[in-house]
């Protein structure tokens, strides 16, 4: 169960939506961030999240009825003071400067810049500041661009998939340099499609479904709200006449997948499949039953309210039956 802080917002939506054309981007997004907190924004393609990073930075403005609010002044505004950071994955760096030039002439920018050399150690960037960002991996760029971000003492930064292209022990890095920001108070809101990181590294997670906010909490709450569970076994073989469809039909079954004697299936009831496991004769070994990973508890969430939002724009009264028949006429 969520807290109420004490401390006032770092961030503000309210009622904030953005249209394009016929194309609702976002739709009513009410939600608030806190200082210290780190928190990872989710969505498929098409959700909303670059639209939501949009108005937060002040490259637009929302829909008539809607507020974004920063540090209780407008987006803009808190940009202008050098409150807000930013590493944003649009736009390319300039060529044929040298990184020590460009990550300067950031810190020289910013209201409240740091020392050249302090951003470039903490951006890994110290070996290589004398070279040309045109000649720099895609992982070094990014890393350019999170010095880029954090050129000066910002309270709040935003990350729009900021490891893109990093190795392993870039990333790493990357994410106890942003801990350390979170440790003094700042907020930091990132984008990602790694998922893996949201679960090791985010304090609370977001994730918009079609301009909407779907879900709002920590990693283990969001896993809780699928409310779904693994069970994995391995058979020592399979029973003539046990095909997939049985176990699909086993109760709470969501999901079923199965390599050889190696099954693996998603269950809102995973006791109740297991004691049916036993019913149809089978007797599994290495017996596994376990919570969701992130990333299935977000695919198993996005995917029920896919289907909801489908039967809810089917007419009344219709059923998946009557659509397959008017459709073979």
């Amino acid at each position: 169960m969520k807290t109420t802080p004490t401390t006032a917002p770092a961030v503000e939506f309210t009622s904030a939506g953005k249209t394009y054309g016929t194309v609702r981007a976002l739709d009513g997004l009410t939600v608030s961030l806190y200082p210290g907190e780190t928190v990872a924004l989710l969505g498929p393609n098409g959700a909303g999240k670059s639209t939501t990073l949009d108005l937060l930075l002040g490259l637009r403005t929302p829909d008539a009825g809607g507020r974004v609010r920063l540090f209780g002044t407008t987006p803009r505004q808190a940009v202008t003071d050098g409150r807000v950071g930013a590493m944003l994955q649009s736009g390319g760096l300039m060529e044929g400067v040298r990184v020590r030039e460009i990550v300067s002439l950031a810190c020289d920018l910013h209201p409240r810049g740091y020392p050249v050399e302090q951003v470039l150690e903490t951006a890994g960037l110290t070996g290589i500041a004398e070279r040309t960002v045109d000649r720099l991996s895609g992982g070094q760029e990014q890393r350019v661009r999170f010095a880029l971000a954090t050129a000066g003492d910002s309270d709040l930064l935003v990350l729009d998939e900021p490891t893109t292209g990093m190795d392993v022990t870039a990333r790493r890095a990357f994410w106890s340099a942003m801990r350390a920001q979170a440790a003094q108070g700042r907020t930091v809101l990132f984008a990602t499609h790694y998922l893996e990181e949201a679960d090791e590294v985010a304090d609370r997670v977001l994730v918009l479904h079609r301009g909407r906010l779907l879900a709002d909490g920590s990693a283990a709450e969001i896993k809780a709200m699928a409310g779904v569970r693994r069970v994995g076994f391995t058979l020592d073989a399979v029973p003539d006449g046990v095909l997939e469809a049985q176990l699909r039909a086993l109760p709470g079954v969501t999901g079923t997948e199965l390599a050889g004697a190696v099954v693996r299936m998603r269950s809102s009831d995973a006791d109740a499949t297991v004691h049916a496991l036993y019913a149809l004769g089978l007797y599994p070994r290495d017996l596994e039953v376990t919570g969701l990973g992130l990333e299935q508890a977000f695919v198993t969430l996005t995917s029920r309210a896919e289907q909801q939002g489908a039967q809810a724009a089917r007419p009344a009264g219709t059923d998946q039956n009557t659509e397959k028949k008017a459709a073979t006429k």
